[in-house]
C-alpha cells in the first residue's frame, strides 16, 4: 500500500477524531449550560418568593409598629389628658381656698376696724379719767400742804429721806441672806457632784519609778553584757540613749533614764539580747531597732484601748499615738495616760449630774494633758503645747481647745468644761497614794527656787507658789527701773535653768511697784 496513502487515511482519521471529540466536548458543555441556567431559574424563582415573603413580613411588622406607636401614642395623649384634668381641678380647689382665705380676711379687717373704734373710745374715755384723776390730786396735795404746812419739795425730801432709811437696812440684809443661801447651795451642790464623780469611780493607784531593772540568770552575764572593752554596753547606751549600770548586786542589772519610753525600749531589747545569749555590737543594733518598731505598734495599741475606754470616736491617729506614749509618762510618779483615763471618767460623771455633754467632758477629760508626751520636744509649758498639738491634728472644738490650755487657770476661763477638767485633775492627784514626793524633796526644791531668785541684786523677796511651777519675785523700786525688773527676771530664767533640775517648765514674774502714802490729820 503507498506510504502516502496511508497517511493520508491517518491524517483524516485523527481529524475526523478531534473533530468527534469536540463536538461531544461541545454536547457535554451545552447540557451543563442547561443545567446550570434551570439551577440559576430555579434560585431567581425562590429568591424571589423569599424576597416577596421578606416585603410581606416587613410591611406586617411596619403595620404592628406604627399600630403599637399610635396605642402608646393615645395612651400618652390620654395621660397628659388626665394630668391636665387634675391640675385643673387642683387649681380649682386652691383658687376656692384663695377665696375662703379672703373672705376670712375680709371679716378680720371689720372686726380689726371695730375693735379699733372701741380702743378709740376706750382711750378717749381713760385720757378723760386721767386728767379728773390729776385734777383730784392736784387737789389733795394741796390740802395736804395747808394742813401740814410744808411744801412740795420739802415733803418729797423727808418722805424720800424715810423710804431710803427704812429700804437700805431691808435691801442689804436680804441681799446678804440671799447671797448666803445661794453660796450655801453652790456648795452643797458642787460637794454632792464631786463626791458623786469621786465615789463612782475608784481607780488603782501606781507610782513608777526612773529606772528598770532587768534579771540575768547569772552574774557571768554581766561581763558579756558590758563586752570586750566595753563595747557592748557602750553600744546599747549609744543605740538606746539610756544608762545602764552594772554594780554588785547579784542577777541584776539597772537601766536609767529620764524618758520612759526609751527605757522601756532598753529594758525588752536587753531582755531579749540575755535569751537570745548572742551580744555583740551588730546584733544589739538589730534588736534596738526590732524593739523600737515593736514599741511604736505598742504605742499605737495603747492609746487605741485608752480611746476606747474613754468610749470615744473620731480621735486622730497622732493624737492616739501621743495618749500611747503617756503611759510611759509619769508626773509626780503618778503614771499620765492612768490619770487622763480617770480625768476623762470623772469629767464625764460631773457632765453628767449637771446636764451637760458627757462625752465632750470625757474628750476634754482625755486629752487635757496630752502636751505631757511632747513637752521635751517642743517650747511651752505641756497646756500650751497640748493645745497647739490637738489643734493641728484635727481637734476644732472651742471647749477641748480651752480645756487643754486652761485646766491649770493659765489662761482665762470661759467655758464650763474647763472647770470641770480643772476639777477632775485636782481630784486625780489629790487621791492618797496617786503621787509619790518626800516633803523633804519638795520643800528643797522650793527652797533652791527662793534662794536662786533672792540673790540678785534689787530683789526683796522671791516666793515659790504652784507646787514650784512659778516663781513671784519682789523687786525694790528704789533700786531697779523698769528696764532693770526685765533684765532681773530674764538672768533668773537663766539663772534656774542652768543651777536647778526639773520637769517641765517654771514661770518667773517679777513684781516692781512704787506705792504712795500719807497720812491725813
Amino acid at each position: 500500500m503507498d506510504p502516502l496513502y496511508c497517511a493520508l487515511i491517518g491524517c483524516l482519521a485523527a481529524f475526523g477524531g478531534l473533530a468527534a471529540g469536540w463536538f461531544g466536548a461541545w454536547l457535554l458543555d451545552r447540557s451543563r449550560l442547561r443545567g446550570v441556567n434551570a439551577r440559576a431559574a430555579e434560585i431567581a424563582a425562590a429568591a424571589k418568593v423569599e424576597a416577596d415573603q421578606i416585603l410581606k413580613e416587613a410591611e406586617l411588622k411596619a403595620k404592628d409598629d406604627l399600630y403599637h406607636k399610635r396605642e402608646e401614642f393615645n395612651r400618652e395623649t390620654e395621660s397628659t389628658r388626665m394630668e391636665l384634668r387634675d391640675q385643673e381641678r387642683r387649681l380649682d380647689k386652691r383658687e376656692d381656698g384663695l377665696e375662703e382665705k379672703n373672705q376670712a380676711l375680709v371679716k378680720k379687717e371689720r372686726t380689726l376696724e371695730h375693735g379699733q373704734r372701741k380702743l378709740t373710745e376706750r382711750k378717749a374715755e381713760i385720757e378723760k379719767r386721767s386728767q379728773e384723776m390729776e385734777q383730784l390730786v392736784k387737789l389733795q396735795t394741796q390740802k395736804l400742804h395747808e394742813i401740814s404746812g410744808l411744801g412740795r419739795e420739802q415733803g418729797e425730801a423727808l418722805l424720800l429721806e424715810r423710804l431710803e432709811r427704812e429700804l437700805v437696812d431691808v435691801v442689804a440684809s436680804r441681799l446678804q441672806k440671799h447671797e448666803e443661801n445661794l453660796r450655801q447651795c453652790c456648795e452643797e451642790k458642787a460637794r454632792g457632784i464631786l463626791a458623786t464623780a469621786i465615789h463612782r469611780y475608784a481607780s488603782e493607784q501606781t507610782a513608777n519609778s526612773t529606772v528598770s531593772t532587768v534579771d540575768i540568770p547569772s552574774d557571768d552575764m554581766k561581763g558579756r553584757i558590758i563586752g570586750r572593752e566595753g563595747r557592748n554596753i557602750r553600744t546599747f547606751e549609744k543605740c538606746t540613749g539610756v544608762d545602764v549600770i552594772v554594780d554588785d548586786t547579784p542577777g541584776v542589772v539597772i537601766v536609767s533614764a529620764f524618758d520612759n519610753v526609751r527605757r522601756e525600749t532598753a529594758r525588752l531589747a536587753l531582755t531579749k539580747l540575755i535569751q537570745d545569749g548572742r551580744i555583740h555590737p551588730s546584733r544589739i543594733e538589730e534588736v534596738v531597732a526590732e524593739t523600737a518598731a515593736e514599741m511604736e505598734k505598742h504605742i499605737l495599741e495603747v492609746g487605741r484601748q485608752a480611746v476606747l475606754d474613754a468610749n470615744l470616736t473620731g480621735v486622730h491617729e497622732k493624737l492616739v499615738q501621743l495618749l500611747g506614749r503617756l503611759k510611759f509618762r509619769t508626773s509626780y510618779s503618778q503614771n499620765v495616760l492612768n490619770h487622763s483615763l480617770e480625768v476623762a471618767h470623772l469629767c464625764g460623771m460631773m457632765a453628767d449630774e449637771l446636764g451637760l455633754d458627757g462625752r465632750l467632758a470625757r474628750r476634754c477629760g482625755l486629752l487635757h494633758d496630752v502636751g505631757k508626751a511632747a513637752d521635751h520636744e517642743m517650747e511651752g509649758g505641756h497646756p500650751k503645747i497640748g493645745a497647739e498639738l490637738a489643734k493641728r491634728y484635727g481637734e476644732t472644738s472651742k471647749e477641748v481647745l480651752h480645756a487643754i490650755a486652761g485646766h491649770h487657770d493659765d489662761v482665762t476661763i470661759d467655758h464650763i468644761y474647763t472647770v470641770l477638767v480643772a476639777s477632775a485633775d485636782a481630784i486625780s492627784a489629790s487621791r492618797p497614794g496617786a503621787r509619790r514626793e518626800t516633803l523633804e524633796k519638795y520643800v528643797k526644791r522650793l527652797e533652791e527656787l527662793e534662794a536662786v531668785a533672792s540673790g540678785f541684786p534689787g530683789v526683796e523677796h522671791a516666793y515659790a507658789i504652784q507646787a514650784g511651777r512659778e516663781v513671784r519675785v519682789i523687786a525694790s523700786a528704789s533700786q531697779t527701773s523698769d528696764s532693770d525688773a526685765l533684765k532681773v527676771c530674764h538672768d533668773i530664767a537663766r539663772a534656774i535653768e542652768e543651777q536647778l533640775h526639773y520637769p517641765g517648765e517654771i514661770k518667773v514674774t517679777v513684781i516692781r511697784e512704787t506705792r504712795a502714802v500719807e497720812y491725813a490729820k
